[in-house]
């Protein structure tokens, strides 16, 4: 393999480009994965400009690019998806039928060890490093809007589109006047939606991923990018001009991945948050989107709102070195204890509710859950 590592700004123009047409052309080859806004150039570009280490390996065949490898890596070699904790797909983006060697790619890259959360399906070269493979509910608008309501129904979520848009007929009752804007560009809502997603890490006992600056610096950059196959888009519904639910997340041709989303806990009667969900699943099918991807975890609101999953893994590419050796050791136990948690109710339930009564403690206030309605 020929392979070239560009520091964000060394990548040329037209290896952006080749970039973004192999993700616009994923789904004609049966890779719909790559076409993931999280794995678009700018993406990486964006965690870039917020974040040191930040490096994209361009493999070449005969002089073309045939496959664009972001990753961040630290001063001794410790790699990462970029975005790790942050992103929901992680992996090689690549043209049809190429394959790679995994530890000739992090040779190349000057990697000891490559750790991953979210890998994509089909990165087959990094397969035997996986440790874990999780679903990631997706809502799926391949067919249109009604096709997906009609896949709920036939699935008996019927008393569930029932019980929600009634409530949406009842806060029209309410209140004025109810709207929803697909592609909010008011950066004040941005911030708004900020500040509620910031509560509600903290009334649940979660932390705080806006009390990191360089979190909010990416999410401002994002929302300010905007092409043809990528945005970052802000979708909100208000009551009364007043917004009672937002989300931000990003959109490529065909995907949008709900990330940020958060609603004012005073119109929790109304689930805010589902109504915003199925509004974005209407405008998007309308706009092009294939798939709404909710993201890896189980949550009630995303049981209800599925029509499907897809899978992503995680793990690490290691190679035969002391700081793959170590990395491996510290953060293996970590993680193991966490998703093991994650899967067991037994478990998971008490450390939710011990959770939630330290954000009661440290916010000084009632604990909404707001877990199952975002």
């Amino acid at each position: 393999m020929d392979i070239s590592v560009y520091r964000p700004g060394e990548l040329t123009a037209a290896d952006r480009a080749a970039w973004t047409a192999l993700q616009s052309k994923a789904h004609l080859h049966g890779a719909p994965e790559l076409a993931n806004p999280f794995l678009s150039p700018e993406f990486a570009l964006a965690v870039g400009r917020c974040r040191r280490g930040v490096r994209i390996a361009v493999v070449r065949e005969d002089g073309e690019p045939a496959a664009f490898f972001p990753y961040q890596r630290s001063t001794v070699g410790v790699g990462r998806a970029v975005g790790l904790g942050l992103s929901d797909c992680q992996g090689v983006v690549h043209r049809p039928g190429f394959t790679w060697d995994a530890q000739e790619l992090l040779r190349a890259c000057g990697l000891a060890v490559w750790e991953f959360d979210h890998l994509a399906e089909g990165q087959t070269p990094f397969a035997a490093h996986v440790t874990g493979t999780f679903p990631s509910p997706v809502m799926d608008l391949e067919q249109g809007y009604e096709a997906y309501l009609g896949q709920l129904r036939a699935a008996g979520s019927g008393k569930f589109i029932r019980s929600t848009f009634a409530k949406e007929r009842r806060l029209g009752r309410a209140v004025n006047e109810v709207r929803y804007v697909h592609d909010e560009r008011d950066p004040g809502v941005l911030r708004t939606l900020m500040a509620w997603k910031s509560a509600q890490y903290r009334r649940t006992g979660r932390g705080d991923r806006f009390a990191h600056p360089w979190i909010i610096r990416l999410v401002h950059q994002l929302f300010h990018t905007r092409s043809d196959s990528f945005a970052g888009q802000l979708s909100v519904l208000y009551a009364d001009d007043k917004p009672i639910a937002a989300h931000f997340g990003l959109r490529s041709e065909r995907v949008l991945t709900c990330w940020f989303p958060a609603y004012d806990p005073a119109f929790s009667r109304f689930s805010p948050g589902l109504l915003l969900h199925l509004h974005m699943a209407e405008e998007g099918a309308a706009d092009g989107i294939a798939y709404l991807d909710l993201g890896r975890g189980q949550k009630q609101y995303k049981n209800s709102l599925k029509t499907r999953e897809i899978s992503v893994s995680e793990g690490w590419v290691t190679r035969r070195h002391p700081v793959a050796l170590g990395h491996r050791a510290r953060r293996a136990p970590v993680r193991a204890l966490r998703n093991t948690v994650l899967a067991r109710p037994e478990l998971f339930e008490p450390a939710d509710r011990l959770l939630k009564r330290m954000g009661r403690i440290r916010s000084g206030g009632q604990v909404t859950d707001t877990t199952t309605k975002t």
